[in-house]
């Protein structure tokens, strides 16, 4: 038997594609439609960025890892490129990633 998720969402397949919550992957069927409608381009998912580069402190053998984020869609509506996260529950971690995002 799995082991719950921690906020307990349920993953889903959908175009061979697996999302972590049924959310998310109504949210791609949404996208997916507009895209065929002609109302966004340049569907993509699961876009990183680097928010911080890599760094390396004083005496530290090695670097940190540069501070990411990934995002579950990226597209462009009216000329105008869209980031969007489909979330159940706001998290500090993502409220801080959405701060350095912005």
């Amino acid at each position: 038997m799995k082991k719950p998720t921690k906020y307990k969402a349920i993953k889903v397949t959908i175009d061979g594609i697996e999302f972590d919550s049924k959310a998310e992957g109504r949210r791609y069927s949404e996208l997916t439609t507009l895209r065929k409608c002609g109302k966004i381009t340049e569907l993509e998912l699961q876009p990183t960025f680097v928010l911080a580069p890599s760094v390396k402190f004083a005496g530290s053998n090695r670097a940190k890892p540069a501070l990411r984020y990934k995002a579950d869609f990226q597209y462009v509506e009216k000329g105008i490129r869209v980031v969007e996260d489909v979330k159940g529950m706001l998290t500090k971690e993502f409220k801080i990633k959405q701060h350095l995002m912005l």
